[in-house]
């Protein structure tokens, strides 16, 4: 029985790999100086003007996905006789997961025949969408549904995702940081590593003196943790610093040049707890990664 894919816009699938894919997006949502607002087609989000304008104060509030939106987008697949795969963000990070297997539950009700399987990324952004993607290549390769939940449940634990923020306070501020009392912020220049943990939340782990100094330890944690590299795609977000980001790129490649390297402006609604000039990577290491 063919299958669908589904995930959120967390994700930050860039659209034309969506299209090509054929991959459900359900958006979530976000306010900006009180304005509600979506990024379903990522060619249409101006991520200079977005992160410029948190600098300058703009206000950004963002909201989970309820469960109906899921139903509304899931449906129609559904009443087309195919199954659904969704991945989606970290249950450790947002409700917005929970919210999907509420729909899940409703759907199941009304379509019985049917079958909705959820994992759970442990990630966000290309922590979660590179796995969209792998689920597309188990798909290709003609994998059932439960064959690629199965194949993606027992890699993700071994996705890093590794990040730096230029201030922590919108972490802080979001209640996104699992360890704030132990991250002293940006003060003297000292930057934080950031990396997501084994229950799918972000904690702070290393403090670094000066951006040019955190990167090249970013670069350093890649050249030690990273497994396969010519298997697999690497994933690099950023807030508003693509300088940065095309560096970033230029570095692992000299380190161990992977298949891939996909880079991404970092979706609004995540963004949004990150802040402008933050940058991460995202790569596959051995199975105990989360610990180093």
């Amino acid at each position: 029985m063919s299958f669908a894919i589904f995930t959120d816009t967390s994700a930050n699938i860039p659209t034309e790999l969506a299209e090509k894919y054929n991959i459900g997006v359900v958006p979530l949502s976000y306010f900006m100086n009180g304005e509600q607002r979506e990024c379903v087609d990522t060619r249409s989000f101006d991520a200079a003007a977005y992160y410029a304008d948190m600098k300058k104060g703009a206000k950004i509030t963002t909201s989970q996905i309820n469960p109906q939106k899921y139903v509304d987008y899931m449906e129609p697949t559904l009443e087309e006789g195919k199954d659904i795969l969704f991945i989606g963000m970290a249950a450790g990070i947002s409700g917005t997961l929970n919210s999907a297997r509420i729909a899940r539950e409703q759907l199941m009700d009304s379509y019985p025949e049917r079958e909705i399987v959820i994992v759970d990324s442990m990630g966000a952004s290309l922590g979660e969408g590179i796995w969209v993607l792998y689920a597309c290549q188990c798909q290709q390769a003609g994998m059932t549904l439960q064959e690629a939940a199965e194949k993606l449940e027992a890699e993700k634990m071994r996705m890093y995702q590794l990040f730096t923020v230029d201030d922590l306070m919108h972490l802080r501020k979001g209640g996104r940081l699992s360890n704030a009392a132990a991250a002293v912020g940006t003060l003297l220049q000292v930057k934080p590593l950031l990396k997501g943990t084994t229950e799918g939340k972000i904690e702070a782990f290393e403090k670094v003196r000066g951006r040019k100094a955190v990167l090249s330890r970013m670069v350093e944690k890649y050249d030690a943790l990273v497994v396969a590299p010519e298997q697999q795609i690497v994933g690099i977000s950023h807030c508003g610093c693509p300088e940065d980001a095309a560096a970033m790129a230029e570095s692992l490649k000299q380190k161990h040049s992977p298949k891939e390297i996909l880079i991404v402006d970092h979706e609004p609604v995540t963004g949004s707890y990150l802040g402008p000039g933050a940058l991460a990577i995202y790569f596959v290491g051995a199975e105990d990664i989360r610990q180093k």
